[in-house]
């Protein structure tokens, strides 16, 4: 039997928190909020920028919390943008509603927050008791069941000695709103040439007259949740994709369009006839990487109930792999659902978070969310979090078993995680920020949703090893997030219908036959966040997990932990890069290498500790960290990362 790796725990040393400094308040009723108005409550500070699915995910996770302790527990959002959009305030307020935050949010712009709780990731939870203590800081997903055993300890302990005061926090709802839409994802045209569109605020799908503005009917109840049914009964949590069936498959699966049901982490089938709704895959629980829910590797062949998804963002049909295609942005992958043969595999992406191309299996992607197939069969994807427009290339390939397919994966445009920016010409120098949805024009040239720059960008292909141009259609737009491409009623041009996602509505643009577009150039972005000071040579790195009261590391499927090192540049880490299970890690530092970023990942599962219990609960806990690191001479050559702690 394999036994428990080393692992660094114990918890982090008793400080006073730290003033909550910012821009401003949101869900405060414009009051400012201190430590000392916190006082006598356990506070939770919640780390995220809105661009971050995982910091969704733990934004879904704190809910049932939230409203199971409210009033003992106060949660703050302290919102640390990375992308320059999500500097702007009212990109951040529109989030805020967006997301259904229901606590205050801090609006850190400069990170002087952040830097005052040295948060190295999003998300980064800190835990503070009633008496104004730092008692935890925990980075990455899936710690609500950690939290909820943590609050009620310190909720026994303060009550005994007084210092717990219940009752309402500092929220202040904001005045509702309403209209048609609220907060549209992506739409597409039906065969009676109506929209189908995925009101993801409205937990529901619209569908909208050809004029794009009249209500013809919805189909879903309008409350968060899962659930089967008539157009009147069935629930949905903010659905983004949609994907026609093709029509030679209706009748045989059922139903006429897919949806990606993102935060419900399922696919729902949808008849138009009657628009009763059905879940055709996921459990509706979220899949962890590196949990043993969906085996060793995260594939499970057969029935697509059975399988644990993570945040299906957008779906296409491919002809290639004759199946949908799923952008799956929780885990940074592509899938493959056949509704036919019944099966849902992984068909593209290790479920590392960067940019790297090559065969599929092997590529990094980061937050795939928008999906197109050309008239070649590529299918073209938005991959947001590296603000690129990238590709995947399939191939099928006889095996013993039959045919499968594989594929090529590569970039059009793009350059890494933290490199963003608003600049046309050349591809290999053109940069977007954080696309959500592409299109593919009659001519063969692809559109961009360049959301965050409230853009609509087109790439046209090079020749002969040319690397292709980069344009923009048009500007000015309030987050757009998706794309249908129409026939125009100019002579040979094309009308583009916008989902304007932060507007609440679908906008026309008009292209004339042979469009170009502009090349502009607003500039380059670079994410910034502080350094951290490393001393050249051996670095300790030490990833601190200690699971929570009640729970033991979990080896019954292997190693309980697990660790991955990488470097950029390659050259910044001269040893110590690869895989492996303790969570401690000798490196070695390239003095000559100056500055770069240290990419590391960890995952620690435990489980409950009591023999009596037939059946523990396991729980896994997760986290990519990207930390900036200057090589200084004198500078410590230890570097702690909470996991748990």
């Amino acid at each position: 039997m394999l036994t428990c790796p080393v692992a660094v725990t114990g918890s982090l040393p008793k400080v006073r928190a730290s003033e909550l400094v910012g821009r401003g308040w949101l869900n405060t009723g414009g009051r400012d909020v201190t430590l000392a108005d916190l006082r006598g409550k356990i506070v939770v500070l919640d780390f995220w920028t809105f661009c971050c699915i995982n910091c969704l995910h733990v934004l879904d996770e704190l809910r049932e919390l939230e409203a199971r302790h409210r009033d003992v527990l106060v949660i703050i959002g302290v919102h640390s943008p990375k992308f320059a959009h999500e500097a702007d305030p009212v990109a951040l307020a529109a989030a805020v509603e967006r997301y259904e935050v229901h606590h205050p949010v801090l609006d850190d712009p400069e990170l002087i927050t952040w830097s005052a709780y040295t948060a190295r990731a999003w998300p980064t939870l800190v835990v503070i008791d009633p008496q104004g203590y730092i008692v935890a800081q925990m980075a990455g997903e899936g710690h609500a069941h950690n939290l909820s055993i943590l609050v009620a300890d310190l909720t026994r302990e303060h009550e005994a000695k007084g210092t717990l005061h219940r009752g309402d926090g500092p929220y202040v709802a904001p005045e509702p709103t309403s209209g048609t839409l609220r907060f549209p994802a992506k739409a597409i045209v039906l065969p009676g040439g109506t929209f189908l569109v995925a009101d993801a605020g409205h937990h529901g799908l619209a569908e909208l007259a050809p004029d794009g503005e009249t209500l013809v009917r919805r189909i879903g109840s309008g409350e968060r949740g899962l659930a089967d049914g008539g157009p009147a009964q069935a629930r949905f949590s903010e659905p983004n994709g949609l994907c026609l069936v093709p029509d030679a498959l209706r009748a045989t699966v059922g139903f006429d369009v897919l949806v990606a049901d993102t935060v419900n982490h399922a696919l729902r089938g949808v008849r138009l006839a009657d628009g009763h709704v059905t879940t055709v895959a996921g459990t509706g629980e979220q899949y962890m990487v590196g949990g043993v829910d969906n085996g060793d590797d995260g594939d499970l062949a057969g029935d697509p109930h059975a399988v644990r998804l993570s945040s299906p963002w957008d779906v296409v049909w491919s002809p290639a792999a004759g199946a949908f295609v799923v952008a799956m942005a929780g885990n940074h992958t592509l899938w493959a659902f056949d509704p036919v043969g019944g099966s849902l595999r992984r068909l593209a992406g290790t479920m590392n978070e960067g940019l790297q191309d090559g065969p599929a299996a092997s590529a990094w992607f980061a937050q795939t969310s928008g999906l197109a197939v050309d008239a070649g069969g590529r299918v073209w994807l938005a991959d947001s979090e590296v603000s690129a427009l990238r590709y995947l290339d399939l191939a099928p390939v006889p095996d013993d078993g039959g045919i499968t397919t594989v594929g090529t994966v590569g970039t059009a445009v793009g350059a890494g995680l933290y490199d963003f920016g608003f600049r046309d010409g050349p591809a290999d120098q053109a940069l977007l920020q954080h696309p959500l949805g592409v299109a593919v024009l009659p001519d063969g040239s692809v559109v961009v949703a360049d959301t965050y720059n409230g853009a609509i960008r087109r790439y046209a292909p090079g020749a002969d090893g040319h690397p292709g141009q980069v344009t923009t259609l048009a500007r000015d737009l309030a987050e757009p997030s998706g794309v249908v491409v129409l026939p125009s009623p100019e002579a040979g041009g094309v009308e583009l219908v916008v989902v304007e996602s932060a507007a609440h509505r679908l906008t026309r643009i008009r292209l004339p036959k042979d469009v170009a577009g502009e090349i502009l150039d607003a500039g380059a972005h670079r994410t910034r966040r502080p350094v951290t000071d490393v001393g050249p040579g051996p670095l300790r790195l030490e990833v601190v997990f200690t699971p929570a009261t009640g729970q033991k590391y979990d080896d019954r499927y292997g190693a309980s932990t697990r660790l991955q090192v990488s470097a950029t540049p390659p050259e910044l880490l001269l040893s110590g890069a690869g895989d492996g299970v303790d969570l401690v890690r000798d490196l070695v530092l390239n003095p000559a290498a100056g500055d770069g970023v240290l990419h590391i990942t960890a995952h620690a599962a435990s489980c409950d500790a009591d023999p009596a219990i037939e059946y523990p609960a396991c729980h896994l806990n997760a986290q990519d960290w990207g930390v900036p690191v200057k090589v200084t001479v004198g500078a410590p050559t230890t570097l702690t990362l909470p996991l748990l702690g």
